[in-house]
C-alpha cells in the first residue's frame, strides 16, 4: 500500500509560504529598483524647463536624488516615488510635477499663484517597467526547494 502525506502537498505549508514570501519580496524589490532607475534616468539635467507632458528637467538635482522605493511586508507591495522635499517649501514640488496643479511662489516678499502643467515621470516609468513584471515572476519559486516538505 502506498502511503502519501497529503498535508505536505498543500500550498499553505510553512515552507511554501516562506518561499513565496521571499520570492514576492525579491521580485517587488527588483521591480521597485527598476522603476526608480527608469524615473531617475528620464529626468534630464538642463537649464530650461521641460515641455509639459514630458519628464521634468533637473535644475538642482534634488528630485533625482530623492526618488526611493521600499518593500511593504504587511501589504506585500512596493512603494516607489520621490521623498517629500522640505527645503524652501519644496514639499509639494514632486506631486505638482507629476500631476500638475496650482501653487503659490514667493519672490522678494511677493506671492504669485501659478499653474504648473504636468510633467509626469513616475507614472510613465511604472508603465514601462510594468511590462517586465511577468518575466520577473517567472520561475521565482522553484519546485526543487520543496522535495522534503513535511
Amino acid at each position: 500500500m502506498i502511503e502519501m502525506k497529503f498535508k505536505s502537498m498543500f500550498f499553505n505549508s510553512p515552507k511554501v509560504i516562506a518561499a513565496v514570501d521571499k520570492a514576492t519580496r525579491r521580485v517587488l524589490s527588483r521591480f521597485g529598483a527598476f522603476v526608480r532607475q527608469r524615473a531617475k534616468t528620464s529626468i534630464r539635467k538642463r537649464k530650461k524647463p521641460s515641455a509639459p507632458g514630458s519628464p521634468p528637467s533637473s535644475h538642482v538635482g534634488l528630485l533625482k536624488k530623492f526618488i526611493w522605493f521600499s518593500y511593504e511586508p504587511n501589504r506585500r507591495s512596493v512603494v516607489i516615488g520621490p521623498a517629500r522635499l522640505s527645503q524652501n517649501n519644496r514639499g509639494e514640488a514632486p506631486s505638482l510635477l507629476e500631476y500638475g496643479g496650482i501653487t503659490t511662489i514667493r519672490r522678494k516678499k511677493r506671492r504669485t499663484r501659478v499653474r504648473i502643467r504636468a510633467r509626469p515621470f513616475m507614472g510613465p516609468a511604472f508603465e514601462k517597467e510594468q511590462r517586465q513584471l511577468p518575466s520577473l515572476w517567472k520561475l521565482c519559486v522553484r519546485t526543487h526547494n520543496f522535495h522534503n516538505v513535511e
